[in-house]
Formats: C-alpha cells, structure tokens, sequence
C-alpha cells in the first residue's frame, strides 16, 4: 500500500507520512458523497452560500497557518503562501456573491406557444485529482462553484502535499459544510481510476500532467463520464519592436520564477523582436540574478527550492539535453543541489531538443529571436501545448490583432497570466479540455434542463 508523505523539499527532511485509504474504504467514501448529495443539492442556496462566505474568511483568519503548511510541503516562499491563500478566500468568496445570479432560470425566445425555461442544476458526485503546486488554489478553482451548485466532492490530492490536503478538509468542517460533501481521499492511481467507474460518481476533474490527463480521460470516456482536463503549458511571452522593454523585463522575471517556476501559466518561451532582443535579455537577466534560491521561511525570499529532488533532477535533465546539442547557457544551468535550482537562461534552442516542446516545470527560461510579428506568432502556436500567452506591445490594434492568431485559451497583453475569480481559465490543444473559474467554471458540471411548457396558459 503507497503512501502520501511531507518531505521538506528545503531540508530534505521527511516529516509525515499518511497511509493510501483500503478499497473498502474508498467504497464507504464514495456511499457517503452520494448520501450527501441527496441532501445537499436540496439545501437552500443562501445556506451554501454562508458556507463558502464562512470557509473563505476562515482562510483569512488562518492565513499565516495555512501558508506555513505550503512552504512546509512545496517550499513555496511565504509571502507568495499568502498570497495564494488570500487568492483562495477571494475564489470561495466570489462564489457566496454570485451562485444565485449564475443558477438563475433562462428564459428562451422560441417559435412555439407557452415558455422554455433552462434550469441549472447539479449533477452528483464528482472526483477531483489535483497538483502539489498550488495546493489550495487548484482545488479551490474546482471545489467553490461545485459546492455551490450543489454537487459532493471526493478530493485525490498530490502525494507531497497531505498536510495540506487535510487542512481543505478541516477548514470545510470547521466552516459548517456538512459531512460528506467534501471529502479527501488519500488513494492510488488505480483507485483514482475505479471512482470514475463507480456509477454512483458523475464526472471528474483534473489538474496536472499530460500524462494524468489522458489516463484519467481514457477511463472517463469509458464510463461516459464529463470530464474537465487542466494539464500543461508553455506559455509564450511575445515582446514586440515597440514594446515598454523595462516594464516586459520586470514582467518576464515575476512570470517566469514565481512559485520557483512551477506553474502551468508561467511565462516559459520568450519571443523577442530582433530590434529588441539584446536589451530585454540583458534586463530580464538582470532582474533574474536578484532572484537567488533562499530560505522560503523568510519573509523577503522571493524563490525557493522546488517541490522535490526528483523535479530537480527531471528539470535539469532537459537543460543538460539542451545544451549537450549546441543550446547556449546565458544564465544558470548548474546542476540542482538537492531541491535547490537557480535560475536559468538558455538561448539557441532548437526543435531537436527537449526544452524546445517539452514544458519546463522550474525556474528555466527560453529565449528565442525573431526578425517579424508573424514570424513570432508562427513559432508561439508551435508547440503541443495552448494554455496562456502574453504579448507586449504599445501598439493595442497590433496587440489585439496577434491575440487573434495565438492558439491559446487565455491572451493577456502587457502582463503576464493572472488568476481572479471572475476571469475564465483554461486552455487548448494538449493543455486540456473545459473552463475554471468565472460562470464558465460553475457550468461544466451543471445539468442545463431544459422546461419546455407549450400551454399558452403557463
């Protein structure tokens, strides 16, 4: 039987260890969301609602608690902890406010007699399997409008984030959600895969690798179950020739080594204009170098070590493969200390080499030069992946017009990808499937009925 396990990715220090839950176990968890449902989704909206208001100011009163635990789990830098924390408040909070607006009847224009009314409703019980890279944050996407809508939850968190886990699961019960509708569940891949079958289980969602992804859509697609994929990116980050070169580097540093570089939406490709390239590279390196790995405790350290020794050893990988064919190292590219990766700056990268279409999970940055718009734009939609993208430039027709023609979910102009309730997330091509947050996110796993009343007396 596997296990779930606090490993201090700073000390290397193994400091919790959770057992994997038995399939009897599982079957009980499962008996008990489908309970919940039935009782939940006929719970009058205010009362759920005052649990998401009352769940988000407890993530505010226990903010620095909270915090601790992700710096603890995924060496994530304190103040950025926080940072994510009061993120989460503002998800669960946004949802309180806007449930009714979101589950209101529409009423359809139709040809016939009488009315046509569409009803939101929820589905049942769903299963979330969720990253260790943002531990609140990614089940708060998932959670908040499903609790509202009136849906159960059965939680797989990361194996490396457990106390974190549980702490969800705490702040839940201590905000009055009744027992049964979020559940967390330490289980196996394999468990993962018999939830999704289980009948009683009416769709899943999962954030993480492509690899996760495809399993889980595979045994989702078998069963017939909805599902909503969140997986990789390689965000490009595009600087025109009349880009604000200062304000792009300053931008280029926060969204490439924010969370240490591991985020799905970090900005990972640089696509400069010719024109520009030599003086954003030399400021963005610049600004790179005042990013140096220290103690995530503290409350001025801006990155830290990554998750694990593992994901140093797997990043690193990509950048030896680079460089052992012609990639030029412009910064960093020393091997990690243990979980300990300073920032890195490759140049010359071609599509031979792994850092080319693989994506880069740390604090590695690709820099490409392009003599041309379209020339940029071209070598942005080269890569599997289509999550966010950002373009800078002072020209807003242009920037509107290369919005346009980027094969990407989300599109921000002059900034980097930033995540707010009400702004819908989600990508394209083998960066998933569906929409989190804002009324999108709220709606992938509704029943949309249909009330069709052709009396013209109704």
């Amino acid at each position: 039987m596997g296990v779930y396990t606090t490993i201090d990715p700073a000390s290397g220090q193994q400091i919790a260890e959770y057992p994997e839950i038995s399939d009897a176990e599982l079957d009980n968890l499962i008996a008990r969301s489908s309970t919940a449902y039935r009782s939940w989704r006929k719970t009058p909206l205010d009362d759920r609602c005052a649990v998401l208001s009352r769940t988000a100011a407890i993530h505010r009163e226990q903010a620095d608690e909270l915090a601790r635990l992700l710096t603890l789990e995924m060496g994530k830098p304190i103040a950025q902890a926080k940072g994510e924390v009061e993120v989460v408040a503002s998800i669960y909070q946004y949802y309180a406010d806007h449930a009714e607006e979101f589950m209101a009847d529409e009423s359809l224009t139709i040809s016939g007699s009488g009315t046509a009314i569409v009803r939101t409703e929820p589905i049942g019980p769903l299963v979330g399997v969720m990253p260790w890279n943002y531990p609140y944050y990614q089940v708060a996407r998932f959670a908040a409008p499903n609790i509202a809508l009136g849906n159960t939850i059965i939680l797989k968190h990361g194996r490396n984030c457990p106390q974190s886990a549980l702490a969800i699961e705490r702040v839940f019960a201590e905000s009055g959600l009744p027992p049964g509708v979020y559940l967390n569940a330490f289980i196996s891949s394999a468990q993962v895969a018999s939830v999704i079958a289980d009948p009683r289980v009416q769709g899943v969602s999962v954030t993480g690798s492509e690899k996760a992804g495809s399993a889980v859509a595979e045994v989702a697609g078998r069963h017939l179950k909805k599902v909503v994929l969140e997986l990789g990116g390689s965000d490009p980050f595009i600087v025109l020739d009349d880009a604000d070169v200062d304000a792009a580097a300053a931008a280029a540093v926060i969204g490439r080594l924010a969370n240490c570089g591991q985020a799905c939406t970090a900005s990972k490709r640089f696509i400069v204009d010719n024109r520009v390239y030599d003086e954003f590279v030399t400021k963005m390196i610049d600004g790179m170098r005042a990013w140096a790995p220290a103690d995530p405790n503290e409350p001025d350290t801006k990155i830290g070590p990554l998750s694990s020794v593992s994901a140093a050893e797997e990043l690193h990988g990509i950048v030896e493969d680079a460089i052992s064919h012609g990639a030029k190292v412009l910064l960093g590219g020393a091997p990690p200390d243990r979980a300990w990766y300073t920032p890195t700056v490759l140049a010359d990268v071609t599509p031979g080499m792994r850092a080319f279409h693989e994506e880069l999970f740390g604090p590695v940055t690709v820099v490409f030069c392009v003599r041309s718009t379209s020339e940029a734009i071209n070598l942005a939609n080269n890569s599997p992946f289509g999550l966010a993208s950002s373009v800078f430039t002072s020209d807003p027709e242009k920037a509107n017009r290369v919005a346009d023609e980027l094969e990407t979910g989300m599109v921000w102009i002059n900034s980097t990808s930033k995540s707010s309730p009400d702004l819908p997330f989600g990508g394209v091509k083998r960066s998933g499937i569906g929409r989190e947050l804002a009324r999108f996110g709220f709606e992938e796993f509704a029943n949309k009925k249909l009330i069709r009343n052709p009396s013209t007396n109704a």
